[in-house]
């Protein structure tokens, strides 16, 4: 894949083009990546409405059928259902780790498995999250780690 970076004064914004002889898999996960690039998710805080930066997000969790997103030093409310916010995240990046829970895998610090048989995962802001063994070794095998 050969990739190219023209600096056009006269363009505007920033306007992404692939060119390919065949539309394959990566042609299109490439396109999926540049779309979801700056990607935000819409939520509230304190009665203000904000379009969250996905960068932002440490992990989501629904509790009594809300839905929460914790960054490092907010905690935002979405309407937006797990499973939906499954389906705009990057399956690179966000990782299902139980019935209630996402997790950023670029915010793990630390990973230091459990004699249940759940991993515990300390974040870049020190909290704690448990990846249930329901999930651990799909975890496991999405980051290239032993049994």
């Amino acid at each position: 894949m050969k990739v190219e970076v023209k600096n056009d004064l006269d363009s505007g914004p920033v306007f992404v083009e692939i060119h390919c002889t065949d539309i394959t898999d990566e042609v299109n996960k490439l396109e999926r990546y540049i779309k979801r690039y700056k990607a935000a998710i819409p939520a509230t805080a304190d009665g203000e409405r904000v379009n969250l930066a996905v960068e932002a997000i440490l992990y989501i969790e629904s509790v009594d059928k809300r839905t929460f997103i914790y960054t490092e030093n907010r905690v935002l409310m979405t309407e937006k259902r797990l499973y939906e916010l499954e389906e705009v995240l990057d399956k690179r990046d966000f990782f299902r780790c139980s019935k209630s829970t996402i997790i950023h895998l670029n915010k793990i610090v630390k990973l230091k498995p459990e004699f249940t048989r759940n991993i515990l995962a300390t974040l870049s802001n020190g909290e704690n999250i448990v990846i249930s063994r329901r999930y651990a070794a799909e975890l496991k095998k999405l980051l290239g780690i032993g049994n």
